[in-house]
C-alpha cells in the first residue's frame, strides 16, 4: 500500500465515519463511503485506550499488512475505507484477525 492509498487527514476520517455505512464485528469496525478518485483508500484507527504508542504502532502494522495481503478482495476501486480496531481483537492470532477482516470486506461487497 502506497502512502497516497492512505487517508491521513482529520477531516476525511470525520466524514467517511459520519456519513458512510458501517460493518462490524468482535475485532473490527469498518466505515466505508465512495469516493470520486479512480482508487480505494484505507485509514487504519487503534484507539489510545487500548495501550501505549508502541503497542498501537504494532497493531496498525499488522492491520496494514492484512490489508495489503488481502488488497484484490474489493471489486470496486473506489471505496475509503476506515478500519477501526477493538479492544476484543487484542487475544486474536494474526490468522485470526485476517479472516475477520476478510468476513467484513464480504460483507462490503454485498451491500
Amino acid at each position: 500500500m502506497k502512502k497516497k492509498d492512505i487517508v491521513k487527514s482529520r477531516i476525511d476520517f470525520n466524514n467517511i465515519i459520519q456519513n458512510g455505512k458501517k460493518v462490524s464485528n468482535e475485532c473490527f469496525a469498518i466505515y466505508y463511503k465512495d469516493n470520486n478518485i479512480s482508487k480505494c483508500r484505507y485509514g487504519v484507527s487503534v484507539g489510545t485506550k487500548l495501550g501505549n504508542a508502541v503497542f498501537r504502532n504494532k497493531y496498525k502494522r499488522k492491520i496494514r499488512m492484512i490489508i495489503t495481503t488481502n488488497m484484490n478482495l474489493l471489486d470496486k476501486k473506489n471505496k475509503d475505507i476506515i478500519i477501526i480496531f477493538r479492544q476484543s481483537g487484542i487475544d486474536k492470532a494474526y490468522q485470526e484477525l485476517e479472516k475477520k477482516y476478510i468476513n467484513l470486506i464480504e460483507k462490503i461487497k454485498e451491500n
